[in-house]
């Protein structure tokens, strides 16, 4: 219970700044015209929201039925019943993303990696009968075949840290959103074959400063390379560690939505969730620096 006190406690040190701006940017555009009370807070619904991606239940009914009603009444006083509380989820994806980049990402050390995965929001098999996200998702082609859905674009640091990620339909390339990610990075970038571009390396080289690393395709000419990059390029594997961590552990992926306001408040939750973690994937090289010689 003291993990989810302190995680109210940040989230509600959050809020209380930015949600009055909020609030304020929304009544001056005409966006609302009140704001109603409610008996949970935006803080509460937002710690209770990243707690079940820091939980092991595998589904969010299961996890509001079975631990937050019956336990956490004490801690929630104006909890609400579970349909209501689905109600309440589409007004926080604003603060949810804004804490995400105030308070998960995490600081470029000059060593970053890129990478996509992808997010399948139905079976394949009914692609035709999904309607929550026509003319949204698309369909999408990875190693493993194909899938109808978005793409998550994420850079992480050497210490398994995100610094920025994109959600994209299934079916842009990995290139097209690069500059908008790394927009506040420099030192070097390591990705796969699928970012292999003259003119993105170049791009990114005169706009950023930032060095593109990538590997070759078989068919093409063989390069030499320091070989401190040809290692990292080897650990490369980083990332591929922390997708399989947001999946697997932060639940992003799930084919039971039913709003797509609520898939991307459940993707961010799951960011949010990772980056609160501890102990993350890591290649170390801080505490290799810092041994004597």
């Amino acid at each position: 219970m003291n993990s989810l006190l302190e995680l109210f406690c940040d989230v509600d040190d959050f809020c209380i700044t930015f949600l009055p701006q909020w609030h304020r940017q929304l009544l001056e555009v005409g966006a609302i015209q009140r704001l109603r009370p409610r008996s949970l807070t935006l803080s509460e619904i937002m710690t209770i929201l990243i707690a079940f991606h820091q939980s092991h239940y595998r589904t969010f009914k299961a996890y509001y039925c079975e631990l937050v009603l019956p336990h956490w009444q004490s801690e929630f006083p104006g909890l609400v019943s579970y349909n209501r509380f689905v109600e309440f989820i589409p007004s926080v994806l604003i603060p949810l993303a804004a804490y995400l980049r105030e308070h998960g990402f995490g600081a470029c050390t000059g060593i970053s990696f890129i990478d996509s995965t992808a997010i399948a929001v139905c079976h394949n098999a009914r692609i035709h009968q999904n309607k929550v996200f026509a003319g949204l998702a698309e369909r999408g082609h990875t190693s493993t075949g194909w899938f109808f859905g978005f793409k998550l674009h994420l850079v992480v640091n050497d210490q398994g840290e995100v610094l920025n990620a994109i959600l994209t339909p299934g079916n842009v390339d990995d290139r097209k959103p690069t500059p908008r990610l790394v927009r506040q990075l420099f030192g070097k970038l390591f990705a796969d074959k699928g970012y292999l571009s003259q003119k993105l390396a170049q791009y990114l080289l005169e706009t950023f400063n930032l060095q593109l690393i990538t590997k070759l395709r078989g068919n093409m000419k063989n390069r030499l390379l320091p070989l401190s990059d040809a290692l990292l390029l080897r650990k490369r594997a980083i990332i591929e560690t922390i997708i399989d961590q947001l999946k697997n552990i932060s639940q992003i992926e799930h084919s039971r939505h039913r709003s797509a306001f609520n898939f991307v408040v459940n993707v961010l939750c799951g960011l949010i969730a990772y980056c609160r973690r501890e102990r993350k994937p890591s290649l170390g090289l801080g505490q290799l620096a810092s041994l004597p010689a």
